[in-house]
């Protein structure tokens, strides 16, 4: 796989972790496939498809605060020319409401499919750290 390849994926995925913490929908919106599907927390172990599922969070503004999102070792994997999955840890740094920092983890999984040109997130898993 290419240096390039590589980096612009792990890029595109930082920029949809920034989205997310900023609470930006329309830039959000366009990273993904309007058909994404996911695992998550917040589907309490049911498949979600589509994007409604997702703006309801959007809505309500990101997260509140200061707050940064990190990738450690992100792991790239090419499926072909056409798709790849994404792996790493995701560390969020936050202040709690009694005004403490602390650090959530959450093991992730993005699978990105390149359509007309470009990458698209097509489908995700989130998992809380233990």
């Amino acid at each position: 796989m290419s240096e390039q390849i590589r980096e612009e994926l792990i890029g595109l995925t930082q920029q949809l972790l920034d989205c997310i913490g900023d609470g930006n929908w329309e830039a959000y919106q366009d990273l993904c496939h309007s058909n994404l599907t996911c695992f998550e927390p917040e589907a309490r172990g049911h498949l979600v498809e589509g994007m409604r599922f997702h703006k309801f969070y959007f809505d309500l503004g990101g997260h509140l605060g200061s707050h940064l999102s990190t990738m450690v070792s992100p792991q790239v994997r090419l499926l072909g020319n056409e798709a790849a999955v994404v792996s790493y840890v995701r560390l969020v740094q936050l202040v709690n409401e009694d005004g403490q920092p602390m650090t959530e983890t959450f093991e992730e999984t993005r699978i990105w499919h390149r359509q007309d040109g470009r990458w698209l997130h097509v489908h995700f898993h989130r998992s809380r750290s233990t």
